[in-house]
């Protein structure tokens, strides 16, 4: 009598990294920071909000990638689930687009290994065959099957495609960098980025009415420098290089130069000079007399690597941190010196 066999059962292998795309966890987390505002929130009236049953494969499969995104806390079967840190920085609207877009790149994309590995394999290049990216990730991770390649991969490129990492440059997809798509951000109000990290300089206040738009400073010089009391050495100085040189040199570039006393809208001053740092133009930053706000305002302008002249008496000495940006140093040990024509004025800030 042929012993009966018994079939062994099939166990299905825990995926180790998320394979749903990105958005959809996305999706989740905005959910719940809309229905929480970054509090946690009960499962049962999240799925409800979304109009999905808590308890279908679809719910839950959303909820297992999310989590495993780095998104949320709290498994499918937890009466309620919350938004990570990250998560928060993500989707909350509070942050500018530049951090939002750093945070969903982490999460969707650095924070995983698989897809970390694809991102800087194939960064600045145009992506082979999904079969051929599908080898290399199978000779590169040992544990990873046929199938799991696939639909790793497939489910990278479609990341990538709504992060905006992946565009058609020269007339073929390419994967650009992060440090390219945050340049491609248009300028914001809050923030300001270098090829590294993003700083929060301020938050403006929404209800200052003192904020006017990105188009009005197109074609704004902002002059910074030391200011002082009226009839000050501080005030005649900035007079005197404002008028003589300053606003001489910049008439042919068909800007208007505005320094902080000059900004005649009502509102926060404080708002309103960081704004002109921001977004105008250019800026002109006087070094003369090491005035502490002034070092303040041109350190919030090189954070943007936005056009800047330094212009500085020549009595002064230009601080070690800022001589490896060319300075103009200005004579003014003969007054009459100063009262050049605006060709000669013109002539001395385009050369710099």
């Amino acid at each position: 009598m042929a012993k009966k066999v018994t079939p062994k059962k099939v166990v299905k292998r825990r995926m180790p990294y998320p394979v749903g795309p990105l958005e959809e966890a996305i999706v989740l987390a905005q959910e719940i920071y809309r229905l929480g505002a970054g509090e946690k929130v009960r499962r049962l009236n999240l799925f409800n909000s979304l109009g999905k049953s808590p308890d279908s494969s679809t719910s839950r499969l959303m909820i297992t990638n999310s989590n495993k995104y780095g998104f949320t806390k709290g498994g499918y079967q937890a009466d309620f689930l919350e938004l990570t840190e990250k998560g928060k920085v993500s989707v909350s609207g509070e942050n500018s687009p530049v951090l939002s877009l750093k945070a969903k790149f982490e999460l969707g994309v650095d924070d995983i290994p698989v897809y970390k590995y694809l991102y800087e394999k194939y960064s600045g290049n145009k992506l082979p065959v999904i079969s051929v990216i599908s080898d290399l990730l199978i000779e590169q991770f040992k544990d990873i099957t046929n199938n799991e390649a696939n639909e790793f991969v497939e489910t990278f490129i479609v990341n990538i495609k709504y992060l905006g990492l992946l565009q058609n440059i020269a007339g073929a997809e390419r994967l650009i960098t992060l440090e390219h798509a945050l340049e491609k951000i248009p300028h914001v109000d809050r923030s300001v980025r270098d090829s590294n990290r993003t700083i929060d300089l301020i938050q403006i206040d929404s209800a200052d009415k003192s904020v006017i738009t990105y188009g009005d400073f197109d074609n704004i010089c902002f002059y910074i420098t030391p200011i002082g009391a009226e009839d000050s050495e501080f005030r005649k100085h900035s007079d005197l290089f404002l008028e003589n040189i300053i606003i001489p040199a910049i008439q042919g570039f068909n800007l208007k130069v505005v320094r902080a006393d000059q900004i005649d809208k009502p509102g926060t001053i404080t708002n309103q000079i960081i704004e002109y740092i921001l977004k105008s133009k250019l800026v002109i930053a006087d070094l003369s007399f090491h005035n502490p706000n002034v070092f303040y305002e041109l350190a919030l302008r090189h954070t943007c690597r936005l056009p800047t002249v330094q212009i500085i008496r020549k009595a002064d000495f230009i601080p070690f941190d800022l001589s490896h940006s060319r300075t103009i140093q200005i004579d003014t040990t003969d007054i009459y010196t100063l009262c050049m024509s605006s060709n000669q004025s013109g002539q001395m800030l385009t050369n710099s």
